[in-house]
């Protein structure tokens, strides 16, 4: 893929559950909510493309890492214990579909994304304030002079019961999303570009440096995210139109602008997790049946072939090829759904979603790569 190729690519997440019989059988001037400042600036579909581009054409550009004392070497369950008030939510009390809550950074979150809100053709950055946030059991919040900012957002709605807003998709962390479906857990994650996955000299990790959250209709059951992404290698421009239900789906647009000459660029990128299962315990001792985010990759090629490939947990790096001419679909999916399947009250494993990938359009000729990585703990995608 030469740097002056823009590429173009549209594709359609549902996040099921089993699958059917069709299937293999500056600081806020209100405290109260993470107000949207200023008077804005106009924003339309073709924004976040120009920024893109703009982007593209000029030398790569980190930003900076740097966080105050006490939230630079945070644990995993320190940062847990920096929360989102839920009382003081974007549109909270509003009477709209969804409501937005942001993460913080800290822990191995340490980029700064700026998020904006999209209403009557402006867009308004939110302003950060520590006061958004509870910090709890002896984390100290950082002096509101410093701006630190956010990390990534998380989206509410009312997909389980019609009183309480329960959280069903979440952006944070290099160019990762999730996303549940009614009565699920997270589990398998998807990327918005991976970059030299499995590359001997290491893989690049794009970040999602912006985003743009459109306010929802009232009357409306979507809502849409753009996002700016940047990395050396490439810039990127993303659209999502996220429907929560049973199943949530997600219809995902990316125009892509590389920097440089790519020899390898993943799209529609899903990271999953397989330790072990009846079928590949690779001796490991543990009274619980299997431990996985998803049991296989499914394919229905371009001849509308139907495809299983069974996950394992190799000993050594493992990468498997699936070439394809006008892809149909691709997924990682869960397909056992009983509790006793993984018997762990805590993990609920038979509560993860399977995630299916239809792209929109002829995305030609290409292969779906299968990447397994070896690991001896549950807590690693691999």
């Amino acid at each position: 893929m030469h740097r002056r190729q823009v590429v173009q690519a549209a594709a359609f997440f549902p996040l099921m559950g089993a699958l059917g019989a069709s299937f293999f059988g500056g600081l806020a001037a209100n405290a109260q909510t993470p107000a949207p400042a200023g008077e804005g600036t106009p924003f339309d579909a073709y924004t976040v493309r120009q920024l893109a581009r703009e982007r593209a054409a000029k030398p790569y550009k980190a930003g900076d890492q740097k966080l105050p004392s006490q939230l630079d070497k945070l644990s995993y369950d320190d940062y847990r214990n920096i929360r989102f008030n839920p009382d003081k939510a974007l549109w909270r009390g509003e009477k709209l579909p969804f409501q937005l809550q942001m993460f913080h950074r800290g822990f191995l979150f340490r980029d700064r994304v700026d998020i904006s809100i999209v209403a009557d053709g402006k867009a308004r950055p939110l302003a950060y304030s520590p006061d958004l946030f509870n910090f709890e059991h002896n984390v100290a919040a950082p002096d509101p002079k410093d701006n630190l900012g956010f990390s990534g957002f998380r989206l509410h709605a009312p997909i389980n019961r019609p009183d309480y807003f329960d959280e069903v998709a979440a952006f944070q962390g290099a160019s990762y999303f999730r996303a549940v479906g009614k009565g699920q857990v997270y589990g398998t994650s998807a990327r918005g570009l991976s970059v030299k996955t499995g590359d001997p000299g290491g893989e690049e990790f794009p970040l999602f440096v912006a985003y743009w959250i459109e306010r929802p209709r009232p009357d409306t059951d979507s809502v849409v995210v753009h996002a700016l992404l940047d990395s050396p290698s490439a810039a990127a421009a993303f659209r999502f139109t996220i429907r929560p239900g049973d199943p949530t789906a997600m219809a995902v647009e990316m125009t892509l602008y590389p920097r440089t000459d790519m020899e390898q660029a993943g799209i529609a990128t899903l990271t999953s997790m397989f330790f072990f299962a009846p079928n590949d315990r690779n001796d490991v001792d543990d009274f619980r049946p299997a431990v996985r985010d998803a049991e296989g990759l499914a394919i229905v090629n371009g001849r509308g072939e139907r495809l299983w490939r069974p996950l394992t947990n190799p000993k050594r790096l493992q990468v498997s090829q699936f070439m394809d001419s006008n892809l149909r679909g691709f997924g990682l999916m869960q397909r056992q759904r009983s509790f006793f399947d993984y018997q762990d009250l805590e993990a609920r494993y038979e509560k993860r979603p399977s995630v299916w990938v239809e792209p929109i359009g002829d995305w030609g000729e290409g292969a779906v790569h299968l990447i397994e990585i070896p690991t001896r703990e549950e807590v690693h995608d691999n």
